[in-house]
């Protein structure tokens, strides 16, 4: 991770804006360059994290946004080609990438504005409306400045980032119609779509599901456990470990090579299937005008017993692989029934 370390060229010195306008496009552009795929935002997170430890997200996302990227390549492996058609897989990558893009289109600038205060010394808040971003969060950026409370804030990013991606992923028509309401929402128990693994140099794979997906209230509560075991006193180190040591491709391969017996997936890495996708952010609201925040969403819950995945993970993984070449079992001997049969 060295050459991702110097933090001089991941942030470098912008002085205090006397032309705003300017000002504004300089951090834009800052933003841009690292949205650029899966792999550009989980570096962009995780030197943030190493700048400003105090803003815990930024480490939870980078471990997140690992994640999608292995969910991503999940799709170019041995396996979920022989499960899906093409253009399903096409669409899951877009509704991961999509994701991904908006949340860091949304909280980089919220990121870049508190590293900027620190520099100048004063709060720069009041230009998150120039970013599009949500007035709750503006407000809670003003609380935190004030009253350091570090895990309030884990939660209300956590917060914003659910909402900000319900109406353009979770409720979007062709997302909804053909990925959330269809029998593919075996998703949700074997496209990992709701399970995030944190992984150690150990081979263990730790880390939280959720059922229900669609729903913000079950989103959020995978957040705030996720966040619990992230920065659990027993469990911290060896996540920085694993994230200072090894680099993100996207791949599996990333920690499957730390897992003792265990067959590898065989992902490839993201760079060598995908390339940069452009989007947009047209009908961009904000969603904490229509939204009561409850405060059940600060609730930090215990950390959970079953923890460990490393098992569970992988006998999945080869549940899929069953299933696909039962699939293909079958198909071969579909289209040989089919040959065979005599013509009328």
């Amino acid at each position: 991770m060295n050459k991702y370390n110097n933090t001089y060229r991941f942030l470098p010195y912008i002085p205090e804006p006397k032309r705003v306008n300017k000002w504004i496009e300089e951090l834009a552009a800052l933003v841009n360059s690292y949205n650029q795929d899966n792999i550009s935002r989980t570096h962009a997170y995780q030197n943030y994290f190493l700048l400003h430890p105090d803003i815990m997200w930024s480490f939870l996302a980078s471990m997140v946004s690992r994640n999608a990227g292995w969910n991503m390549t999940d799709l170019k492996g041995d396996t979920f080609p022989r499960l899906l058609r093409s253009e399903t897989c096409d669409l899951l990558f877009m509704t991961f990438e999509r994701a991904n893009w908006s949340i860091f289109q949304d909280a980089f600038p919220q990121l870049l504005l508190y590293h900027y205060s620190t520099i100048y010394g004063k709060k720069m808040f009041h230009l998150c409306r120039e970013f599009q971003i949500s007035r709750f969060m503006e407000k809670e950026w003003d609380r935190y400045w004030e009253e350091k409370d570090e895990i309030r804030l884990v939660h209300s990013l956590i917060i914003n980032e659910q909402h900000l991606i319900q109406q353009p992923v979770i409720d979007h028509n062709v997302y909804k119609r053909r990925v959330f309401r269809t029998s593919l929402f075996f998703i949700e128990d074997h496209l990992h779509f709701s399970s995030v693994l944190f992984p150690t140099l150990q081979g263990e794979l730790l880390g939280a599901s959720v059922h229900g997906f669609r729903g913000i209230d079950n989103r959020i509560q995978l957040g705030n456990r996720l966040f619990t075991l992230l920065f659990h006193p027993d469990y911290h180190d060896l996540f920085v470990r694993f994230a200072m040591e090894v680099e993100h491709t996207g791949s599996r391969k990333d920690y499957e090579k730390f897992c003792i017996g265990m067959k590898e997936t065989n992902t490839p890495e993201l760079r060598q299937v995908y390339e940069n996708v452009s989007h947009n952010w047209k009908d961009h609201r904000d969603w904490s005008k229509e939204v009561i925040v409850r405060r059940s969403w600060y609730e930090q819950p215990d950390l959970l017993q079953d923890i460990d995945l490393t098992k569970w993970f992988f006998t999945k993984q080869r549940q899929l692989e069953k299933v696909a070449n039962i699939k293909e079992a079958v198909k071969r001997i579909w289209f040989k029934d089919k040959k065979n049969r005599p013509t009328l």
